[in-house]
């Protein structure tokens, strides 16, 4: 490089403004996509001419843009991660399992809620196309035309969500819910209900699938109720329909609508577990700190974002063979929220 090279760069370059790729390029007497390759994939560069690049981007202390190195290399380094409620402390672990399980490999999480909406999912899907590796959905809410479609466009691994030929990571709280039936029905309650999380919801209406199945051959009597929004807010009218039924225990789509509905009983006095059991899904934090602390069918939520970010990477890597599908399973973790069916009809709701 001369001296004259050497200055006609910068000089050309207004004051103030970073340097770009074709500011190398015009200092080192290249093209930007030779500076591309070398900055990006270094050995499809000679060592000479890679040397004067290195000491043209050294000299003009440029720094590649995210974009740029996107556009070199064809990846962005980042795996958005979709979770339809971000307040819910179901998604805390998996989020936590998942970022941790990127990290470790070089990648960055990019962390959306989609609000509940089949809307802002399918918008979300189509904008990371281009602004992620991969992506995680968790409990999406599209159909499962919708998902077969995103999953044939863009590397996708689902939550919560079994498709053909779309890798997925099932907790199966099918078997859990079967426990937890099975479990009231030895305390000698024969009319229960389930109640259900939102109409759209894949899990919830397995949950049901399986909770029927149990109940037949138990010879309970099973009442569904609902659909109701997942959340602690929705718990105080799903509560109010329990105590309007003639059951003496239910289980409940979720911890926080349980929680939900341990409030507002308690509000109308009516005794957990004396009167009315109840029985949640997740083992969230802090469904061991309400009153009474909440039987709840516990799940491997941050392992399932470990596997979740496994499967897409081996997705990602090159002549990588993901599994379309892994099971975790559930167990009944047993507190003070389940207890005998009450002795007579005067005991019960």
């Amino acid at each position: 490089m001369t001296d004259t090279d050497a200055t006609a760069g910068p000089a050309a370059r207004p004051a103030g403004r970073a340097a770009t790729i074709t500011d190398v390029a015009r200092l080192a007497g290249v093209a930007a996509s030779t500076v591309s390759r070398a900055l990006s994939n270094p050995d499809r560069v000679n060592a000479v001419t890679r040397q004067r690049i290195e000491e043209a981007a050294a000299e003009l202390a440029y720094v590649p843009s995210s974009q740029a190195r996107s556009l070199a290399s064809g990846r962005t380094g980042t795996v958005a991660l979709l979770v339809p409620d971000i307040a819910n402390p179901f998604y805390f672990d998996l989020i936590r399992g998942s970022q941790r399980q990127l990290r470790a490999a070089g990648y960055t999480q990019l962390l959306v809620d989609t609000e509940e909406s089949r809307e802002v999912e399918a918008d979300t899907l189509e904008i990371m196309r281009k602004s992620a590796d991969g992506v995680i959905l968790a409990a999406s809410r599209l159909d499962e035309e919708q998902l077969i479609a995103a999953a044939a466009r863009q590397p996708l691994v689902t939550v919560n969500r079994d498709l053909p030929d779309v890798p997925s990571v099932l907790i199966d709280t099918p078997t859990g819910v079967r426990q937890a039936l099975t479990h009231l029905h030895s305390l000698g309650h024969r009319r229960i209900a389930y109640v259900a999380g939102p109409a759209g919801s894949w899990s919830s209406a397995r949950r049901w699938e399986a909770l029927q199945d149990a109940a037949a051959e138990l010879e309970v009597d099973l009442t569904f109720l609902g659909p109701w929004a997942p959340n602690a807010a929705a718990g105080a009218t799903a509560a109010d329909s329990v105590a309007s039924r003639d059951v003496t225990a239910c289980i409940v789509f979720n911890d926080l609508l349980a929680i939900g509905m341990l409030k507002r009983l308690a509000q109308r006095g009516i005794r957990v577990p004396e009167d009315l059991s109840i029985v949640g899904t997740d083992d969230i934090f802090g469904s061991d700190f309400c009153h009474p602390p909440l039987t709840t069918v516990s799940a491997p939520i941050e392992e399932a974002g470990r596997v979740a970010v496994t499967m897409l990477l081996s997705r990602l890597s090159q002549g990588g063979t993901p599994r379309l599908r892994t099971v975790l399973p559930t167990y009944l973790r047993t507190r003070e929220s389940s207890g005998p069916a009450p002795s007579n009809e005067e005991d019960a709701l």
